[in-house]
């Protein structure tokens, strides 16, 4: 986690030399939606409702962006974008798991922008960084104490995809952007042991993106 730490620091001081050197163009977006988790069924028991449940949380992206060389085709250019999930609901059938828990990822990434200039303009970006997932206090039935462990920190690999629309000449500076990134990350603190060490995190979602 260190070295991912220490690479995102290495990205954010190349994008801004070569703003400071060539004027580039800079980003700041916020977009808002959902983050989808796969349900997990524990091995090896037939228990009802033996399987746990994660709810779609209102998730916010935040990021900010250098472009550090334009194409004909494009640019080429880095972001560290922070996805934080303030609330993952959880489902299962015995009291033993959190109510909810938080998660935050924080993922510095190389992106590559399409037919920049265009009406349309997608791209993917692909990286790595840290997640950090807070459980609840209480588990899922009234009554109950979290005693398990509730905080973990846990390597993530993040590939998004999307695009962005300029909103015409009197909105010059700000764009629309539709966006779906992944953070694979470790499974978050939920006190069973689901038989998988990582666990996807799919962020659908939209907002806008501020250029200068």
């Amino acid at each position: 986690m260190r070295r991912f730490l220490t690479a995102g620091v290495l990205l954010l001081s190349v994008a801004r030399l070569c703003a400071a050197q060539e004027g580039k163009k800079q980003e700041l977006a916020v977009t808002v939606g959902r983050t989808f988790i796969s349900d997990q069924t524990i091995p090896n028991t037939s228990f009802f409702n033996n399987t746990v449940h994660s709810g779609k949380g209102l998730s916010f992206n935040f990021s900010y962006a250098h472009s550090l060389a334009s194409y004909r085709w494009g640019s080429l250019g880095v972001e560290i974008p922070v996805l934080w999930n303030p609330d993952v609901d959880l489902n299962f059938g015995q009291n033993v798991v959190p109510v909810d828990y938080s998660s935050i990822f924080l993922t510095p990434a190389a992106r590559v922008r399409f037919l920049e200039g265009m009406a349309f303009e997608p791209w993917v970006s692909f990286g790595g960084g840290v997640g950090h997932f807070v459980a609840s206090k209480d588990l899922i039935f009234s009554g109950g104490a979290n005693t398990g462990h509730r905080i973990k920190t846990t390597g993530v690999l993040n590939g998004g995809v999307g695009f962005d629309v300029p909103l015409g000449r009197k909105l010059r500076n700000t764009i629309f952007r539709f966006e779906a990134r992944d953070n694979w990350s470790g499974v978050a603190p939920i006190n069973v042991d689901t038989g998988k060490t990582r666990q996807h995190n799919l962020y659908v979602g939209g907002g806008a993106v501020f250029a200068f």
